[in-house]
């Protein structure tokens, strides 16, 4: 073969090598964050009268919680802190508008929680808890020297972020997510069953209490408020009747690891993710039960007897309101504001993070719902209020969603901020009369 030709098939294999390996490597190249674009950009579905707009794009690593200041600016929680990165664990930002841009970024951790009390900025990587004291513009006065509220919390490479909220009585509210899908000898094996007396609940799996302003507490100066919640990403308070509310990733893989016990189909839709409304003291069963959003019943986990069809657990509490299956709730925010029509006022809008394993079922999930609620409960049927976050019907059914929705925060003006851990997007969701 002459030297010519034979270049000229090598050139472009080499092109196209190099293509695949630019393509590979560029998902943990630093991405500029861009400014916002129109509602039409923005992608969603919404309700009539609503509309949608980008606040920020491609923040690095993705966005989980986010605190908005009394002045109308905004704090958000970088999940996962990539590699070469200038953007920090903790991104302070201007909004102007239907815009924002980045004032500064600070904090050398990444995580989940985020909120604002009592001049304080709370966050919370993995394993600790921190907070910055504000100024009187709620601006952070200390940002390379943050105060350590508690540390030594366990992430043992299950459920590992850790949501906070601070109550009105000075109360810090840590989620510790089980390092466990069911608490089985072998997890995740087949037909493996329950330990006795499960040892995850002793210090994960339940949301534990501190003193919101005192420094270097470990799991002995916290107090266990709540226990048998595999994993709580969504928590908020719901002011009505001054309570503690949360949402529950239901256990994974009934069908993989019982296959004489579910189908796939009944794998992929169940078991419920479950709202809870938590007092000091309540238990909600995992692992010894789930909850079947399909028969409304309490049912016996397979690990410990079940076979899907016995009910029990009556000394666990019933769940407030029951969602498909395998959808994640990562976001769970009481709206309180004066913008949307009244219908949501005091009513609760959850973010469903999507879910991976409903096969062969449609992957489902990667929108905000909206949930009714009276008197401080819930009443009536959930409804989508915000979709199209994953992209096109093909991309959410497969599960390769191009932003998945996960924090949600209120402006002082009433607008809606949703957050993307995927892409680092925050929309701004307004609504006109």
């Amino acid at each position: 073969m002459k030297k010519k030709n034979l270049l000229t098939i090598l050139l472009p294999v080499v092109a196209i090598t190099g293509l695949i390996l630019f393509n590979a490597l560029k998902i943990d190249t630093p991405l500029k964050p861009k400014a916002a674009t129109d509602d039409a950009a923005a992608g969603l579905t919404l309700p009539a009268g609503f509309s949608a707009a980008i606040l920020i794009d491609n923040i690095n690593g993705g966005i989980r919680e986010m605190a908005p200041t009394p002045e109308g600016d905004l704090y958000a929680k970088v999940y996962r802190i990539r590699r070469g990165s200038t953007v920090k664990g903790i991104v302070s930002l201007h909004v102007d508008g239907d815009k924002a841009t980045i004032k500064s970024t600070f904090g050398n951790f990444s995580g989940s929680g985020m909120y604002i009390k009592n001049g304080y900025l709370y966050a919370s990587s993995d394993e600790e808890v921190f907070r910055y004291k504000l100024n009187s513009k709620n601006e952070v006065i200390n940002p390379n020297e943050p105060e350590k509220i508690v540390t030594g919390l366990i992430a043992r490479r299950q459920h590992e972020p850790k949501a906070i909220l601070v109550d009105n009585n000075g109360n810090l509210y840590v989620n510790i997510g089980a390092f466990s899908n069911s608490c089985q000898e072998k997890d995740r094996q087949r037909g493996s069953m329950g330990i006795k007396g499960c040892p995850v609940l002793d210090s994960a799996a339940g949301i534990w209490q501190f003193k919101a302003d005192k420094p270097n507490q470990h799991y002995k100066d916290g107090i266990r408020y709540a226990t048998g919640l595999r994993n709580v990403v969504g928590m908020d308070w719901n002011t009505q009747n001054d309570q503690l509310f949360v949402m529950q990733h239901g256990r994974d893989q009934l069908h993989d690891i019982f296959p004489d016990l579910y189908t796939v189909k009944q794998s992929a839709e169940l078991p419920a993710e479950c709202m809870y409304a938590l007092k000091k003291g309540d238990n909600a069963g995992w692992p010894y039960i789930y909850y079947d959003q399909i028969q409304h019943k309490k049912m016996i986990a397979p690990e410990y007897g079940g076979d899907g069809k016995k009910s029990g657990g009556e000394n666990y509490i019933d769940p407030a309101a029951a969602y498909p299956g395998h959808m994640a709730p990562d976001g769970l925010l009481f709206y309180t504001g004066n913008q949307f029509p009244e219908k949501y006022k005091n009513g609760a809008f959850i973010a469903f993070h999507g879910s991976w394993n409903r096969s062969p079922e449609p992957q489902a999930g990667f929108f905000v719902v909206f949930q009714p609620f009276k008197n401080g409960k819930p009443d009536g049927k959930w409804e989508v209020f915000a979709n199209g976050f994953a992209g096109t019907q093909a991309q959410t059914e497969s599960g390769r969603a191009e932003h998945r929705p996960c924090g949600l925060a209120m402006g002082p003006d009433g607008s809606l901020y949703v957050s993307d851990d995927t892409k680092g997007t925050i929309y701004k969701i307004t609504y006109k009369k």
